[in-house]
């Protein structure tokens, strides 16, 4: 959305404090920044409208800080490289909580900026610039962002910007807060500062594991008769993710994707995440990368007693590469459980897997065993990722009949209507049932599932990820109670133009609280048919085509058969091509 502007006046109009802060953001190449409107940063806002023009960064305007964040959050998943959220004072800051928990658990890097104040007593308008001004604000989010900082004057704002920049960007990456006095913002000082060099505070290079212990795992894993790799947020690099595929085809070792970012392609035999079990059972080593809950991903729990068990025999060899030590905190327990390693390696995966394929290719060179060893173990894991996948197909076909839609036959229609466009997934996975059955084997294609387990994300995130993929058919794939978190971000997606598929899966509950009240009531001998109270989105039933329409986006269902479904995707596809957002609900099975 562009806003009239004089070039000459934009190069003399550098008279307020507020100009200045956005010029940085400018200098740091910002492409946007998401906010909900608030007048603890009118300075600001003034700026990117009057003197930016609204553009680098172009402004997008939400109903909600929760969703500003998300589609940040969305954006960085997708690009690697962070946006602007603002955030109007203490309020909006409070809006915002939950979706920065999301970002700092996910380790995903946003710049998040503030307004307060003024906080000199006497700039103070009476009421609301006292109930909004905190000492210190960042103090609210300070054990879940990995910096937040206030500066004093506007002297202080460009270190304070490149620092807050390179530490959100510093593996491993998360939010960072900025909190503008709103005195500094209005201020028309007779000097500026200099503007920071992007190129002179850069992030330091990621830890590197030495030489000999990249060799001492090359050789572990050549000597090992049924290794295994744990890979999650491996995915967000291509470089990582090419590297690792070539390793699991030299030496054909399962591949247990645990989906925080896409690892591994869907379609290939050693995509073995839904047997794990199996895999795991047999496994004398486990090579663990970067994987969020490595406890979790080697054992099983019992969801009504919260005991677990290991899935793999004693005595199996267990090494993690990961620099999620760096990010341990108090207040949040997202560390998740310590697992037992016989190796702890602190280094970046993108530099590590192609160093550890290039040491085991020389160690497997002229070796006919360990080539016959890695054959064999293909063929046995090919018979069976076939054979899973003819069931699952199978599955499909044979609930294409059930009302509401069965997710297996849901994730069959979905994929049969893009597979043949340039397609982006931004989020859901329809109970794993879109790994079974989708070929995704880039990892551009889903930037994975998020870490930190509050709702709200899903819309907000998927418009930042369709932001970073102009020209690609970005389709999210939405729970109803997610969505009904942060529904006004379609009017964001109608105003600004985005063009996101969103296909509602309306299972009509919370489904996860649901399935909960089931097994509790059933231990405690009480009627299971209670678990829907509370946890039913019914009566009455949300119209989210009409909710759609009413702010401006394409909006059509329930679809409760199957053999409506393709037509109303392809409806929804060719608005979404002409560049308009458009909504399909569609009531769907628990499972």
């Amino acid at each position: 959305m562009s806003v009239p502007n004089d070039a000459d006046k934009r190069l003399t109009s550098r008279r307020y404090g507020s100009d200045f802060i956005v010029d940085i953001l400018r200098q740091y190449k910002m492409p946007y920044a998401a906010f909900n409107p608030g007048a603890s940063f009118r300075g600001i806002h003034d700026s990117l409208v009057n003197y930016l023009g609204n553009e680098s960064p172009e402004f997008l305007e939400c109903m909600h800080e929760e969703i500003s964040v998300a589609i940040a959050h969305g954006y960085a998943r997708s690009t690697g490289k962070p946006m602007a959220a603002i955030l109007h004072n203490v309020v909006g800051l409070q809006h915002a909580t939950m979706a920065i928990y999301n970002a700092w658990c996910d380790r995903i890097p946003i710049i998040l900026l503030g307004g307060t104040g003024p906080m000199s007593y006497t700039k103070r308008r009476p009421g609301s610039d006292w109930v909004h001004t905190a000492l210190v604000q960042g103090n609210l989010i300070r054990d879940f962002v990995k910096w937040d900082d206030q500066p004093d004057d506007l002297d202080s704002t460009p270190e304070s910007f490149a620092r807050a920049y390179q530490t959100a960007m510093t593996h491993p990456q998360g939010p960072v807060y900025i909190c503008y006095d709103a005195q500094i913002q209005e201020e028309e000082p007779e000097a500026f500062p200099q503007l920071p060099d992007p190129s002179k505070f850069l992030p330091p290079e990621p830890a590197a594991a030495s030489p000999e212990t990249v060799q001492r795992m090359a050789q572990a894993l050549v000597d090992a008769k049924a290794p295994v790799i744990v890979a999650d947020r491996m995915g967000r690099s291509h470089v990582a993710f090419d590297a690792l595929l070539r390793l699991a085809d030299l030496l054909s070792i399962p591949v247990l994707d645990q989906g925080n970012r896409h690892n591994f392609p869907t379609r290939h035999p050693l995509f073995l995440v839904d047997s794990s079990e199996k895999v795991l059972a047999e496994a004398d080593f486990v090579l663990a990368l970067d994987a969020m809950d490595l406890y979790g991903a080697l054992h099983t729990v019992n969801r009504l007693t919260r005991e677990t068990c290991p899935m793999y025999k004693p005595g199996t060899r267990i090494a993690h590469v990961t620099l999620d030590g760096y990010a341990v905190r108090s207040w949040s327990q997202d560390f998740r459980r310590l697992q037992e390693t016989d190796d702890s390696i602190a280094a970046d995966t993108e530099s590590f897997v192609p160093a550890l394929l290039q040491a085991c290719q020389a160690l497997v060179e002229g070796s006919g065993d360990v080539a016959k060893a890695a054959r064999e173990r293909l063929a046995k894991w090919s018979a069976h990722s076939e054979e899973l996948r003819a069931e699952w197909r199978a599955r499909a076909q044979s609930q294409s009949g059930d009302e509401p839609i069965a997710l297996s036959t849901f994730a069959s229609i979905v994929w049969d209507a893009i597979k043949d466009e340039p397609w982006v997934l931004t989020q859901g996975i329809a109970n794993g049932w879109v790994k079974r059955l989708w070929d995704i084997s880039r990892p551009d294609q889903f930037v994975g599932r998020y870490s930190g387990g509050g709702l709200g994300y899903g819309m907000g995130a998927s418009l930042g990820v369709t932001l970073a993929n102009p020209g690609r058919l970005c389709v999210n794939l939405q729970g109803d109670g997610d969505f009904l978190f942060t529904p006004t971000a379609l009017w964001t997606a109608a105003h600004h133009g985005i063009p996101l598929l969103t296909i509602i899966m309306n299972n009509r509950s919370y489904y996860n609280s649901e399935e909960h009240g089931e097994k509790i009531a059933a231990h405690r001998k009480r009627p299971v048919e209670n678990a829907g109270l509370g946890t039913r989105i019914v009566n009455p039933d949300v119209d989210y085509a009409t909710m759609a329409r009413s702010m401006g986006v394409f909006g059509e269902g329930p679809i409760a058969r199957a053999t409506d479904l393709p037509e109303a995707l392809a409806r929804a596809i060719a608005e979404v091509k002409q560049g308009r957002p458009a909504v399909v609900e569609v009531r769907t099975q628990n499972r």
